[in-house]
């Protein structure tokens, strides 16, 4: 059976960690994306954790 790692997208505003998104190996580049904050009350840049 196949394990899927996942990681974490950190707010960049306030840095929590408000989502998780499955790991692409074939990705060699951080994620970004635009999601919304619920701490900040708004949409932010959300960067892959490592």
């Amino acid at each position: 059976m196949s394990s899927v790692r996942k990681v974490a997208l950190a707010c960049s505003v306030c840095g929590s960690r408000n989502y998780t998104v499955a790991e692409n190996k074939n990705r060699t580049e951080r994620l970004t994306l635009r999601k919304f904050c619920k701490h900040c009350g708004k949409y932010t840049i959300h960067q892959e954790t490592r």
